[in-house]
């Protein structure tokens, strides 16, 4: 039933001060013109009120608001969303609600106002503290403006936050990396994002890459960089997510193990259960000048797909087996709608060749297996 799993709600807000030459996700520089929050929030009201037939009868378990950069809007205009997603949609009383915020287009003041909102979790996007780095990375704070802004959401009284870090960057040797580590771990964060830098399409960095490190100095900084992490505490429970106990990311570990969550705002992207046994994906409109005018009719709606069976099932194990801890049988049936008999015969071959391991009724990666994580999922690809 729809209702026994968990809901979340994603909230994209496109604008950033800055395009980063690494970033495929769809955000936008602001250009000379205010950003027009108003009517934006409005869009995300009726956009939200397309959807709240599909979802009658449940509550929302995390809000994330991600970009771009959702601090770059006014605490005016978010009380006003965060009120009026309370008035349609009914939280939960703990609902985990984050903010992405970037260091550079922040100050102690909004913090205190986000987290008087009912904001209740931040995610720094720091990347580094090296200011020769940062720059390669075309961001716009430098490692003081970063260390201002954890002290600041500190101040404010987050003590459920998110540092995002990046390894494997241009002319980053092992030291440098394991360096950054030790000073995000100075602030005892409940939660840290460590991943390597990619190259994705579409991107500046992929039309004209930069010099990255070795593969042999990346593999010595991820090594060391995880024995870092868990002599602080930090348990790594997902491929790029570390956290101390009770402090894993509510929303992202949703996604994971293949929860169902609306997308809301220019090109998101959801995913839900239905009483009639469909597993439904819609995703919205990309351009901003397009997405606000239509949000709340079917004009906004891209795309809208009924996840086959082998869509789900690839689906989930691509999700799930990202997890350190792995997955229930139980939790593939009721997330799917399958049986076990679905993941056959991979699932017997793969543990047979020591890539994945069974105990009980539980599935996770072998250590074999987690290395070659990527060709690990890929054999349960639909044909």
């Amino acid at each position: 039933m729809p209702q026994a799993i968990p809901l979340g709600l994603y909230v994209h807000i496109p604008w950033c001060v800055r395009k980063c030459p690494y970033c495929d996700f769809n955000s936008h520089a602001v250009g000379d013109g205010p950003i027009p929050e108003q009517a934006y929030v409005d869009a995300l009201l009726r956009d939200l009120e397309l959807e709240l037939p599909l979802v009658w009868g449940r509550r929302v378990q995390s809000l994330f608001l991600g970009g771009g950069t959702p601090s770059l809007f006014s605490a005016e205009a978010l009380a006003r969303l965060l009120s009026g997603i309370r008035a349609r949609l009914p939280l939960v009383s703990d609902c985990e609600i984050t903010l992405e915020a970037n260091p550079g287009t922040v100050e102690q003041a909004r913090f205190a106002d986000y987290r008087a909102l009912g904001i209740n979790r931040l995610s720094l996007g720091i990347q580094s503290f090296d200011d020769a780095l940062l720059q390669r990375l075309g961001r716009i704070h430098d490692g003081a403006e970063a260390r201002r802004a954890i002290d600041a959401a500190l101040a404010a009284g987050f003590d459920n936050f998110n540092l995002d870090l990046m390894f494997g960057l241009p002319g980053q040797d092992p030291e440098a990396g394991l360096a950054d580590l030790r000073t995000a771990l100075s602030y005892a964060p409940p939660h840290l994002s460590w991943y390597q830098l990619t190259l994705e399409p579409n991107t500046l960095f992929h039309a004209r890459p930069p010099r990255l490190p070795d593969e042999e100095a990346v593999d010595r900084l991820y090594r060391a960089g995880l024995a870092l992490l868990a002599e602080h505490g930090l348990h790594q429970y997902e491929v790029s997510a570390h956290a101390r106990p009770g402090h894993a990311c509510r929303h992202n570990r949703n996604y994971w193990e293949y929860g169902d969550y609306l997308g809301i705002g220019a090109g998101a992207h959801g995913k839900l259960s239905l009483p009639d046994e469909r597993i439904l994906r819609r995703a919205r409109q990309r351009q901003r000048q397009r997405y606000l005018p239509d949000a709340g009719s079917a004009a906004a709606i891209t795309s809208e797909q009924t996840v086959s069976p082998a869509e789900r099932r690839f689906e989930f194990m691509l999700n799930a087996l990202r997890l350190r801890g792995g997955f229930d049988l139980a939790l593939f049936r009721a997330r799917t709608g399958l049986e076990d008999g679905a993941l056959e015969p991979e699932l017997g071959e793969l543990l047979e060749e020591g890539l994945l391991s069974k105990t009980g009724t539980r599935i996770r990666p072998s250590e074999r297996g987690w290395r070659f994580l990527d060709e690990l999922t890929a054999r349960f690809l639909p044909e």
